[in-house]
C-alpha cells in the first residue's frame, strides 16, 4: 500500500530528501528517442532551469541534481525556519511570482491596503500563512516543477496528456552518511549508465555544474531551441492558477547549495568540496567498465570520517537507493525512524549495515 506523503516527508525525521521523477511509460522525452530519431536534450535544460527559479522562491534548497533522457533525481534540503522568518509581504510576492493569487492579494501588494477593510486584510493574512507553508512543502515544489515541464513539453509536441508517470518518490536522508550516498548517486548517474566517463563530463548534473558550468543550452535560458511559447492561463494546482510561461521564465535562479566542512551552517551541504570531488571522482572511476578495481589505501578520508565501508560503497553504489525504501541511513537512524512510525521493519537496514559501518579489522 502506497504510504502518505504526509507520512514520508516529515521535517521532525530530517530536512534532507531524494526525489526521483520518471516520464511517462519510461520514455525518452527528454532525450534522444532511439525509436523517433528526435533529439530533446533541450528539455533537460529546461528541467535544470525550473529547478534553480523553484529554489530562489521557495524555502528549499537543491543540494544535487541529475537529469537523464527519461527521469531526473534531486537531493534537497527544507529550510523551515528561513520560511518562517519571511514577513507576510515576501510570502504574497514569493507565491504570486508562480501563481496569479487571488484579487485581495493583488491589491494588498499594490499599496491598495488603506483601502481595504480589517475584514480583507485579514482574509489575506491567512491566506499569506496557507501559502508559507507550501513554500516550505516538497509536495507543491516538485508538482510546480513538474507541471512547468508538463506544460512545456505538450505544447512543443503539440499534443495534451501525462508527461510523467504519476506522483515523484522520496527517500528521507536520514544523516550525514545517507546524504553522502545519495548525493554521489545522484551525481554519478550518467556514469553508472555508460553516457560519460568522468563525473565533469556528465551533462545536466550537479557535479558538472558545480566543477565545470552548465552545457551552453542551459546557461542561454535554456530552451531558445523552443519556438512555442505556453501562455495557458487555465492550468490550476489544487485551485491556484499559473502564470503564463511568458512571466515565469524569466524568474530569476539560485546556485546549488555551498559546502561546509564546519558542517556549522545549516544551508549549506555539511562537508568539504575537496573531500566529496574526489569521493564521487573515486566512485566514477571504479564504475567504468573499464576500471573496476579500487586501491584501499586510496580511499578517500571522509569514508572514515563518516564510518562508510569503502569496498561496500562501491558495491552498492549501482543499486544504493533502490536497495532503501522510503529512507536512508545508518542502522541506528533507521530503528529510530522506525519507533518514530511504530513500524516494525524498513527495507534497507541489511544494507544500512554491510555499507554504513566502518571495516573491521583483520
Amino acid at each position: 500500500m502506497t504510504a502518505p506523503r504526509s507520512a514520508l516527508v516529515s521535517l521532525e525525521d530530517t530536512p534532507w530528501y531524494h526525489c526521483v521523477c520518471r516520464c511517462v511509460r519510461h520514455a525518452f522525452l527528454c532525450g534522444e528517442d532511439p525509436f523517433s530519431g528526435l533529439n530533446f536534450d533541450h528539455r533537460r535544460g529546461w528541467i535544470v532551469e525550473r529547478i534553480q527559479q523553484l529554489a530562489a522562491l521557495f524555502a528549499i534548497d537543491v543540494a544535487a541534481y541529475a537529469v537523464m533522457s527519461n527521469h531526473y533525481h534531486i537531493v534537497v534540503r527544507i529550510d523551515r525556519g528561513r520560511a518562517l522568518d519571511w514577513s507576510m509581504e515576501e510570502v504574497l510576492r514569493r507565491w504570486t511570482a508562480l501563481f496569479t493569487g487571488p484579487l485581495l492579494v493583488t491589491r494588498y501588494l499594490l499599496a491598495s491596503r488603506a483601502e481595504m477593510t480589517q475584514a480583507e486584510i485579514a482574509k489575506v493574512g491567512g491566506l499569506a500563512e496557507v501559502y508559507r507553508e507550501r513554500l516550505q512543502d516538497l509536495s507543491w515544489f516538485m508538482r510546480t516543477l513538474n507541471e512547468h515541464i508538463a506544460r512545456r513539453a505538450n505544447a512543443e509536441d503539440g499534443v495534451k496528456g501525462r508527461f510523467w508517470e504519476g506522483r515523484f518518490k522520496s527517500q528521507a536522508l536520514l544523516d550525514e552518511k545517507a546524504l553522502l550516498a545519495a548525493m554521489a548517486y545522484v551525481d554519478l548517474n550518467p556514469v553508472r549508465a555508460g553516457l560519460a566517463e568522468t563525473p565533469e563530463t556528465s551533462d545536466y548534473t550537479s557535479i558538472q555544474e558545480r566543477v565545470g558550468g552548465l552545457p551552453k543550452e542551459v546557461t542561454s535560458e535554456a530552451g531558445l531551441q523552443e519556438t512555442t511559447t505556453v501562455n495557458d492561463p487555465g492550468v490550476t494546482l489544487d485551485g491556484e492558477q499559473l502564470r503564463p510561461e511568458a512571466e515565469t521564465q524569466v524568474l530569476p535562479q539560485v546556485p546549488l547549495m555551498p559546502f561546509d566542512a564546519t558542517a556549522q551552517t545549516p544551508w549549506a551541504v555539511p562537508f568539504a568540496f575537496d573531500d566529496y570531488l574526489e569521493l564521487v571522482d573515486w566512485t566514477g572511476r571504479a564504475l567504468r567498465a573499464d576500471k573496476r578495481g579500487y586501491i584501499d589505501a586510496q580511499e578517500p578520508k571522509i569514508l572514515a570520517r563518516l564510518d562508510i565501508d569503502g569496498k561496500q560503497f562501491i558495491g552498492y553504489s549501482e543499486r544504493l537507493l533502490k536497495a532503501f525504501g522510503t529512507a536512508v541511513g545508518a542502522p541506528a537512524s533507521l530503528a529510530n525512524l522506525c519507533a518514530r512510525r511504530q513500524a516494525k521493519y524498513l527495507r534497507g537496514i541489511q544494507t544500512a549495515r554491510a555499507v554504513f559501518a566502518a571495516k573491521q579489522a583483520a
